[in-house]
């Protein structure tokens, strides 16, 4: 497989990579109850799998051998553009929740309503966001060599409101409540061990992390929704909405666009690299903060020698170990 691609074949490692990082931490997640957290994994993890099967796909073509695929891929990564701020919106409600809260103590009833809250927020939300689009896509789907499927959308005004505007929207509530948290932090932090201990799923170093977390995916989330929306207006004109049927007409339809052509246009070029590097990024900085802390640590011990018991291996201190692996795989 001869690719132009300059970023080949060091994308699509870095995609499988991020998704197999994002999916890592994510069974002790669930354990905790982080919802938000969770779905951020997800999304995250299936933009990175869509992403590595598209750069081996189209790596050296632009041809239309995948059109199912391309069907699926193509919402993935409309509603993942949406999900991920999204589930750091609820991750950052969450952590102001936390550090704001008078109750000593949160009910069982209290966790799934929390739960409720994030999923409809962070998968409610991005589904109805990829209906709304509907509305602005002119055919079926593109497929750009060296990049593969991509969502089109039709540059007019309804646009900006119905898709492209939300990522910007949902990061700027984000960095509301990231401000928000930061001064009831610095207010309260004498307090701040005393109010974790009251949360079961939470300590000081894991919400530091998620704070941190929150904060870098809202730097690049805010920048990179405004680049978009600057890319579509830049040497194009708005064109008029005339009705749905001029909108979809020949629907079905699917544009083929060669490398030489979408590469000619460095800003396009710019855009496009960004698009499909930020959660890359995003799943490398996630497991950075979490896939070295101590909870994960000792899940990487307890399911190492849980494959290794039953391959016949015994650990150095056989009561210690066992006590581990009785505990369950994941036990807290």
């Amino acid at each position: 497989m001869q690719a132009s691609d300059p970023t080949f074949p060091l994308f699509p490692i870095c995609a499988f990579l991020g998704f197999v990082l994002s999916v890592i931490p994510l069974s002790w997640h669930f354990q905790a109850w982080n919802s938000g957290t969770c779905v951020f994994m997800i999304w995250v993890g299936c933009f990175c799998l869509v992403e590595f099967v598209n750069s081996l796909v189209w790596a050296d073509t632009a041809l239309n051998i995948a059109p199912f695929w391309c069907d699926i891929s193509i919402q993935i990564i409309g509603a993942a553009g949406v999900g991920i701020p999204a589930s750091t919106l609820c991750i950052t409600r969450r952590l102001y929740r936390i550090i704001s809260t008078r109750t000593v103590s949160i009910t069982r009833d209290d966790k799934k309503r929390l739960i409720y809250e994030d999923l409809a927020i962070a998968v409610g939300l991005p589904l109805l966001v990829m209906l709304l689009h509907i509305i602005v896509q002119p055919h079926r789907f593109d497929i750009l060599e060296e990049y593969g499927c991509s969502l089109p959308t039709y540059n007019t005004l309804p646009s900006y409101f119905l898709y492209y505007m939300w990522p910007i929207l949902i990061g700027l509530v984000s960095f509301l409540y990231s401000s928000l948290t930061l001064r009831t932090f610095y207010l309260r932090r004498i307090q701040f061990n005393q109010i974790l201990s009251s949360n079961n799923s939470i300590n000081p170093s894991r919400y530091l992390r998620l704070m941190l977390l929150a904060l870098i995916d809202i730097m690049c989330t805010i920048p990179l929704g405004i680049y978009i929306i600057y890319i579509e207006l830049k040497g194009t004109h708005l064109a008029p909405w005339i009705s749905w049927d001029d909108t979809h007409f020949d629907f079905g339809r699917v544009v083929l666009i060669p490398a030489a052509i979408w590469r000619s246009d460095s800003t396009h070029t710019v855009a496009v690299e960004l698009n499909r590097w930020v959660p890359i990024f995003c799943a490398f900085i996630f497991f950075a903060l979490f896939g070295f802390a101590e909870e994960a640590l000792k899940n990487y011990r307890r399911a190492f020698w849980l494959i290794a018991r039953r391959l016949g291996f015994r650990p150095a201190s056989e009561g210690g170990a066992s006590d581990q692996i009785k505990g369950g795989m994941f036990s807290g």
